[in-house]
């Protein structure tokens, strides 16, 4: 009977075994939304994968999710291929996800708009990172295929515009699985020459495939990190990479490029031709306007008869001499009677003086406080000496000295009813000048006012 009963292992061995075995389940093609997505620090990726009425749990180990381009999230829709099969350890069935991508959106066009939210978030796009252009560059470094048709484009509208610049063509790949590595390579290359006064990194056209080796988070990196400027020129005017939105500058094709990173050699000349015009023009001006002046001068008085101007600045000078001598005056007096108005002000505050004000002060409140002390010390006196008096009239002994004694018991307590001794008890009597021992014969109750006799 016992041979009937599978344990718990050898049945969920069975079952695994039946699913791995079954063609049906070798190769699953699903949709649909993910939730409870979490992702291991090995790099595996686990979530539920559901529908409005049933989920399966998922796996899809690093292996297989390096590959993928894009983030997956939770509530994203998407499509996956992989395979059933059985976990052993939770005895469930499990999908085992080799693909994935995302469900009505493309794959590569969902990782280029996440890896642009990351980086701009991070401030990598901000317009006062991005470096400025030279306008007249001495070496320009062209990073791109060495066969594709950009690098013909650039050189020939280089060669064109002004072919006095020097220019390098740093080759790289600018498709495929390597390309994005071979660009960061040339950007450092670039950077460790210093010898460039711009870079201009592009290719020609072509679809987003062909241009994501442009959109590599590592490329946009490495373009913020240099310190050589760069012109970013990918595909045609319609195509924006996330090198362009990294780039210092942004050029519509790579023709363009070309024409943003040198000037036009006639442009310049003519400029040239334009400030040369404008320099001799400004000089005959110049020189016109002293000429006029000089002429102004030989006519002047001063040079037609020096003899006479030299007497009446003569006779100027005696004059400003005077009033020199006048004002030098006035203002010694002003300054001397300004001087004694201070004095005596100060004078009169002094510290010397304003001391000697406070010791009087001070030799008045004394006095007032001496006289203030000395009544009250009267007034304490006085009311001491009566209080004494007082004090006198209430004293016991006083009394006696009056002819009146004070009886006390043997405990030396003062007697003052009949209530406190008995026929035999001791006392004494205190009279003025001695103590007198005495013994009670008797009591006798003082029948008026309840005082004994």
């Amino acid at each position: 009977m016992k041979d009937r009963y599978l344990t718990v292992t050898a049945l969920t061995r069975y079952i695994r075994r039946k699913m791995e075995t079954d063609p049906n389940l070798k190769r699953v093609y699903l949709k649909g939304e993910i939730s409870n997505f979490t992702q291991h620090s090995r790099g595996h990726m686990y979530l539920t994968l559901k529908d409005n009425q049933s989920k399966i749990q998922a796996v899809m180990f690093a292996g297989h999710n390096k590959q993928i381009k894009f983030r997956p999230e939770n509530g994203m829709n998407v499509l996956v291929e992989g395979e059933i099969g059985v976990y052993e350890p939770h005895g469930q069935y499990q999908l085992y996800i080799h693909q994935m991508q995302p469900d009505g959106i493309g794959a590569l066009y969902l990782a280029y708009e996440q890896l642009k939210e990351k980086l701009e978030n991070e401030g990598l796009f901000r317009q006062d990172r991005k470096k400025k252009i030279p306008l007249y560059p001495e070496h320009v470094g062209v990073i791109t295929s060495p066969t594709g048709a950009a690098v013909r484009d650039i050189f020939s509208t280089i060669n064109r515009r002004y072919p006095i610049v020097k220019k390098t063509l740093l080759p790289v790949l600018v498709q495929g699985d390597y390309a994005a590595k071979s660009i960061v390579q040339a950007i450092k290359k670039a950077n460790d020459l210093n010898m460039f006064d711009v870079l201009i990194i592009g290719r020609g056209g072509g679809s987003i495939e062909e241009l994501w080796s442009f959109n590599e988070e590592m490329v946009a990196r490495a373009i913020v990190q240099s310190n050589v400027p760069i012109i970013s020129a990918v595909g045609h005017e319609t195509d924006f990479t996330i090198s362009d939105f990294a780039s210092d500058l942004r050029a519509p094709t790579p023709t363009g490029a070309a024409e943003l990173a040198v000037p036009s050699l006639l442009d310049v000349q003519d400029r040239i031709t334009i400030m040369t015009k404008r320099i001799q023009k400004s000089a005959s001006m110049h020189i016109s306007t002293r000429k006029e002046r000089l002429t102004s001068i030989q006519q002047s008085y001063a040079f037609r008869y020096p003899e006479q101007l030299l007497k009446q600045k003569e006779q100027d000078l005696d004059r400003l001499f005077d009033q020199l001598q006048k004002v030098s005056k006035q203002y010694v007096t002003y300054k001397k009677e300004k001087s004694d108005f201070i004095s005596k002000r100060l004078a009169q505050l002094h510290p010397a003086r304003k001391v000697e004000q406070t010791k009087l002060e001070l030799q008045k409140l004394t006095e007032r406080q001496q006289r203030a002390m000395e009544q009250q010390i009267k007034t304490k006196q006085q009311s001491f000496t009566h209080k004494i008096e007082k004090l006198t009239l209430l004293n016991p002994l006083e009394i006696i000295q009056r002819g009146y004694a004070i009886p006390y018991n043997e405990k030396r307590e003062v007697v003052k009813t009949i209530k406190d001794v008995q026929p035999g008890d001791k006392m004494f009597v205190k009279l003025k000048d001695g103590l007198v021992d005495c013994q009670v014969w008797g009591l006798e109750e003082d029948k008026n006012d309840g005082r004994s006799k």
